[in-house]
């Protein structure tokens, strides 16, 4: 947190329920302090019960001087219809994660999590245009990994999950966004090992491998991974899971959740300043929140 917090500091924060968790207070904070900018990032706990109070909290942003906010679980859908305008990325994604206040007071919706995960793999140097991936999961997380490679121009995806009408329910919003795009669901273990042989990437949108359940894993453990193939965990705690040991094993290249994460608020510390942060230091506060071991 800022030393002092004045009536002229700029106000951004994160509504969600639980906040108490997050590192983004520390990872936006330093880098504001680093740019020497007179800003604060305040976490903003906005329970659902007994009363949702999204639309209320929403709007009293304006109100009380804040720039913006990011948004998190489990509000990112219901803020949608409290806003006077969302991005085309927000909508096809289903979701909005980064709040802007208007000059007007307008509430403007963005979701910052598309472009997180992408700008990752286009850094590394996979190309969605020659590209093919296995998408394992449908929940939020799924809906952001889909659009952000089927905007990029990635025209061959297939998507499993264990509710397979989740899968199926997912497919059909994103086919009639994306007519162009080749997207297919598929089921059974046999299914998901055949797609692993065809596919350059496969990214893991679900919680299994998160902390504390480390030994769980989307694929099983006899997965055809091969060298060349492209491995994205979305998890970030651990930083090594289970999905990318087994994957580095088998010769793929590796990608863990921390760096979508550090992406994303990123995105969203530009959208409200005009500035790009020091990745490298939000990277290490991320890292030092959640107990890991840094280099600097």
């Amino acid at each position: 947190m800022p030393e002092s917090i004045t009536p002229h500091t700029r106000k951004v924060g994160l509504i969600g329920w639980p906040v108490g968790h997050s590192g983004s207070p520390r990872m936006h904070n330093a880098a504001f302090a680093a740019a020497g900018m007179d800003w604060v990032y305040l976490p903003l706990p906005v329970p659902v019960k007994p009363k949702d109070r999204i639309g209320e909290a929403v709007r009293g942003l304006g109100a009380l001087g804040f720039r913006g906010a990011n948004v998190t679980i489990p509000h990112k859908r219901s803020v949608m219809s409290h806003l006077s305008g969302i991005s085309a990325v927000a909508r096809a994604a289903g979701a909005v994660n980064t709040l802007t206040v208007r000059d007007n007071g307008d509430l403007a919706g963005d979701n910052t999590d598309v472009w997180g995960f992408y700008s990752v793999l286009e850094e590394a140097g996979w190309s969605a245009h020659s590209g093919s991936a296995l998408v394992l999961g449908a929940g939020g997380s799924a809906r952001a990994v889909l659009t952000g490679l089927l905007e990029a121009g990635c025209r061959d995806v297939r998507v499993h999950n264990r509710t397979r009408t989740r899968a199926e329910a997912l497919v059909r919003d994103f086919r009639a966004l994306y007519p162009a795009a080749s997207m297919r669901v598929i089921g059974s273990e046999r299914e998901v090992s055949a797609a692993g042989r065809e596919v350059d990437l496969v990214v893991n949108s679900t919680s299994l491998g998160m902390a504390p359940h480390v030994d769980t894993c989307p694929v099983a453990p006899d997965f055809p991974w091969r060298s060349g193939q492209w491995a994205y965990d979305l998890v970030y705690n651990p930083p090594a899971t289970l999905f990318l040991s087994r994957a580095r094993q088998g010769g793929a290249r590796c990608i863990g959740g921390m760096e979508m994460l550090v992406r994303q608020g990123a995105r969203s510390f530009e959208i409200w300043t005009g500035w790009m942060p020091d990745l490298d230091l939000m990277r290490r506060e991320l890292n030092l929140h959640l107990g890991f071991q840094t280099d600097g």
